[in-house]
């Protein structure tokens, strides 16, 4: 086991390098299976990449088997999944095999369950080589071991939803609850979200809608998606316009909202949520594709008066508030199928 730290809740005894940071932070954590007395050991059955992570993979090496042998690589050099360009990984779904006698997670051994944490700071081994993944998709079968720490977070998968569409709305749970608390917090009744079509982007109009809101505008990139997005109903409107044109992201949402929620997984959309946002409004930054100096001085720039929230993730009770406006709300489960529809056929 590595090091001399003593076992810490926030895994300081897995970092091998450098010394002194969190295990988010390390460039190389121990992975080693062997639990530590509040640890949970966990047989993994499929990673979730993030949506940042994998397009850029994709971006980078083309092929499905190169970005399989990216992955593959990545974990063997760092002992997690945390992609040298983005910064993100995604998290995990597998069964408990190892619980600590002093682990607070409440947790059993045979548990099913969906890790809540990134595997940007989880000890992880692939042990099959991802042979069952053909590079092509954001979620990768996989054969392998992880580590949760004490004060990591999991979700015992429900007993009503596959696998897969659990594992992906427990992916973006973060932001749903996050939108929801800041819609009602500030009585806000209209919001903006761009990447309205995408996994975040759907239980964000859901959230919001449900917190009051009566104005709901989903930009997406194409009139495809655009269709896609009405066909549910999630939205009062929905715009299409490349979120990262400032310009053209405020024409296409006309009258600025007070709330706009940002979920789209690429680079440089900062500035046109900040032109969609009312004096006075709320920014939600999802993405881990999120430059915080682009955002801060982009504001600066244009005179906005305007609050900008970093989602880290984690609201409390967000996986089954997930979970649940996923049940009911059609809408969502629509495009979330659709999605996965789209990935099978790539």
């Amino acid at each position: 086991m590595a090091g001399d730290v003593t076992g810490s809740p926030i895994g300081l005894h897995r970092v091998l390098a450098p010394s002194g940071v969190l295990p988010q932070q390390a460039e190389v954590l121990d992975a080693d299976p062997s639990p530590w007395p509040d640890e949970v050991v966990v047989a993994v059955e499929r990673l979730n990449l993030d949506a940042a992570s994998y397009r850029q993979l994709r971006e980078a090496h083309g092929s499905g088997a190169a970005v399989r042998q990216a992955v593959l690589d990545i974990v063997a050099a760092r002992g997690k999944m945390q992609n040298p360009v983005t910064g993100s990984g995604g998290m995990l779904l597998g069964t408990v095999s190892a619980v600590g006698p002093d682990s607070p997670l409440g947790l059993t051994v045979g548990d099913r369950i969906a890790t809540l944490v990134s595997l940007t700071l989880t000890p992880l081994k692939i042990t099959d080589g991802l042979s069952r993944w053909d590079g092509l998709g954001e979620q990768v079968p996989c054969e392998g071991t992880a580590v949760l720490f004490g004060r990591s977070i999991a979700a015992v998968l429900p007993g009503d939803m596959a696998d897969e569409l659990a594992l992906s709305v427990l992916d973006v749970c973060g932001a749903p609850a996050l939108t929801d608390r800041v819609v009602r917090s500030k009585g806000a009744k209209s919001v903006c979200v761009l990447g309205g079509g995408g996994k975040s982007g759907s239980l964000s109009l859901a959230a919001a809608r449900a917190a009051g809101a009566t104005r709901l505008v989903a930009l997406v990139p194409t009139e495809g998606e655009a269709a896609a997005v009405r066909e549910t109903g999630l939205a009062d409107e929905v715009v299409v316009a490349d979120a990262r044109n400032p310009v053209a992201v405020a024409e296409a949402v006309g009258e600025p909202v007070e709330v706009t929620v940002v979920c789209v997984d690429v680079s440089g959309c900062e500035h046109g949520a900040i032109l969609a946002t009312a004096p006075g409004g709320t920014v939600i930054f999802f993405s881990m594709a999120t430059s915080f100096s682009a955002a801060a001085l982009g504001a600066e720039g244009v005179a906005a008066d305007v609050e900008m929230l970093i989602g880290n993730g984690y609201v409390p009770g967000h996986a089954e508030f997930a979970l649940d406006l996923a049940r009911r709300t059609p809408g969502v489960l629509a495009l979330f199928r659709g999605r996965e529809r789209q990935t099978a056929q790539a």
